[in-house]
């Protein structure tokens, strides 16, 4: 038998015009022995520079590591188990002598003698098994196991097998072996068995997987130690800029070559593929691109990826001076918190809480503040998915979004039913989900860069880990019932279209038309009846408003601005500053009696 040879290393750097350090972070896993078994997940359907031409991920491996003394296997699903024809050769000899016993010298020295066909017998052998992998996956994984096996006592050359859906190949199922079928539970432990043998992972052999997630892979997989992964991002502003460069060059697109780094700065968050549609486009229309092209293109792309269900774009056109009242809270905004939200780096705000009442006017206040930001703003419908494991798919990939921003407002309304518990009642996914939102929140590579929104009328029941300070409990806002000028304000607001308007009916309405915690979208509600039938005089507008009833509903809000008072953060937005230890304590007192009457 021969002697195994020494690791064979891996280049470490791609061309300086498009650095991958996701494939320097593969190469030196290999290259240090560290693991035998990577999963390579992320942006694993994006085009990649290898130094010629922008290819498929597995082309691009394939051609960045084409060096001496490493033969590469490649299964794609519904396809062979792929060699060269030179590299055939040597496995196919390598084959017949491990299954002979024998070393690969002997099986060509006993070609001629009479005992040759025995040898002949195990080539076709082998040639048969690359052929039956074509629509059988198990065999094909059984079969490269065995490969490694043979290559340890019977191979020079060291293997890297590349194997593409090894989330389709080997399905998480939620970890739950009932719902598998028998083919799918072989591949499981013929992988376990592969990747957990001692002779496996102190040789010299690799095994990439290809997923787009590794929780996406059955736990028994991907939960082994031995298993490494390698995370591939979304392109940042030097890859895109490297793409539109070759692209201009190759296509000879002069509308484009003058607008490169505009193209590469406005297309954040787009993947290689997405920017080849835009420029094909430029290209037909031999038109450069604009601004609103590539947002568009970005807004499309990022949907597409997570779904109208999870995120939409919103684009607010009413700003600070389009909301009525509120002067103290927007004295705050327009002071504090919006320059801080515009700091780029560790100095800015990671986000804010909102709370309030129901109906109190949070989302069209901080939809307002969104506007007057003039950054994207994501809002954020719904992350969790009724399919076992899409939940950190979609995870994984919002995030691979955001850290290709350069700078984005996530708006999530009703933030306490979008964010669970973590405790011990919670589901996994559950717990899960929220684990990873709160690391996001407080992550210093996205601090500056990304803004949380979260509006709850229940802030009490918003995570404490996310309360706390370092993710959006920096700033727990409260918005409450107008009061004082804020509340002869919204009257004036809603009075307006009657075209009835003067102080006394003002101060009536104040004093005795309106109840004393009249919500915002009471006054609302109110405008828009004066408008749609407009009172002919004073006494007619105030029937109309003795015989609105605002719903049974009052305590719940009670209960709702208390919970936003004792959460606020800063004196300053609270009606009294000043508020005393045993005012705040009275609150509790209340809340607790409401709680005991079945408010929450």
């Amino acid at each position: 038998m021969s002697e195994k040879q020494s690791n064979v290393p891996l280049p470490t750097q791609d061309v300086p015009a498009a650095s991958y350090p996701f494939f320097a972070q593969l190469a030196r896993i290999i290259n240090s022995g560290q693991a035998r078994s990577i999963v390579v997940s992320g942006n694993i359907y994006d085009l990649y520079y290898d130094g010629r031409e922008y290819v498929p991920l597995m082309q691009f491996f394939q051609s960045k590591t084409k060096v001496p003394g490493l033969i590469q296997v490649v299964y794609e699903l519904n396809g062979p188990v792929r060699v060269s024809d030179e590299d055939r050769v040597k496995l196919r000899e390598a084959w017949t002598a491990w299954k002979n016993g024998v070393s690969v010298d002997v099986v060509a020295a006993r070609e001629v003698l009479p005992d040759g066909s025995k040898y002949e017998l195990r080539r076709r052998e082998f040639d048969q098994y690359l052929r039956d992998a074509i629509g059988n996956a198990t065999q094909a994984l059984e079969f490269m196991r065995q490969l490694t096996i043979c290559s340890r006592s019977c191979l020079k050359e060291n293997l890297l097998i590349l194997i593409e859906g090894a989330d389709i190949l080997l399905p998480s199922g939620d970890g739950d072996v009932a719902r598998m079928n028998d083919a799918q539970l072989r591949r499981i432990t013929i992988v376990t068995d592969w990747f957990g043998d001692p002779a496996f992972f102190n040789g010299k052999d690799n095994v990439v997987l290809l997923a787009e997630s590794r929780s996406l892979i059955h736990p028994r997989i991907a939960r082994l130690p031995q298993v490494l992964s390698v995370e591939i991002p979304s392109p940042d502003l030097a890859g895109r800029k490297h793409y539109t460069q070759w692209h201009t060059a190759n296509s000879g697109n002069k509308a484009i070559a003058e607008t490169v780094d505009m193209v590469a700065d406005a297309t954040a968050g787009l993947s290689i593929h997405a920017m080849r549609q835009l420029l094909l486009a430029s290209d037909y229309s031999r038109e450069p691109i604009q601004r609103q092209d590539t947002t568009r293109q970005v807004e499309n792309f990022i949907q597409s990826q997570l779904g109208d269900d999870v995120i939409e774009f919103k684009k607010p056109i009413h700003t600070l001076k389009d909301c009525v009242g509120f002067s103290k809270l927007k004295e705050f905004l327009h002071t504090y918190l919006i320059p801080r939200m515009k700091l780029p780096d560790d100095r800015a705000l990671p986000g804010a809480a909102i709370a309030g009442p129901i109906g109190g006017g949070k989302t069209f206040i901080f939809e307002a503040v969104a506007a007057e930001l003039d950054i994207p703003v994501l809002v954020l419908k719904n992350i969790r998915s009724q399919w076992f494991g899409q939940t950190d798919v979609i995870f994984e990939r919002l995030r691979r979004v955001l850290e290709a921003l350069e700078k984005v407002v996530i708006f999530v309304d009703e933030a306490d039913t979008q964010f669970g518990s973590v405790g011990e009642g919670a589901h996994e996914t559950e717990r899960r989900l929220t684990g990873k939102i709160q690391a996001m929140m407080s992550d210093t590579k996205l601090r500056g860069r990304v803004i949380w929104l979260l509006m709850t009328a229940r802030i009490h029941l918003l995570s404490p880990d996310i309360r706390r300070p370092g993710r959006v409990g920096d700033l727990i806002i409260p918005v409450l019932d107008p009061v004082g000028e804020d509340r002869k304000e919204f009257i004036r607001w809603m009075i307006g279209p009657t075209k009835i308007a003067d102080e006394e009916l003002v101060d009536w309405l104040d004093r005795e038309g309106l109840e004393e915690d009249f919500s915002s979208a009471g006054f609302s509600a109110l405008r828009s009846q004066f408008k749609a039938i407009p009172p002919k005089d004073a006494e007619e507008l105030k029937a109309i408003v003795r015989d609105f009833l605002q719903p049974a509903i009052k305590q719940t809000r009670r209960y709702q601005t208390l919970q936003a008072l004792i959460n606020c953060t800063r004196r300053s937005l609270l009606p009294d500053p000043n508020i005393s230890d045993d005012q705040r304590a009275q609150m509790e007192q209340e809340i607790r009696l409401l709680e005991s009457m079945g408010i929450r």
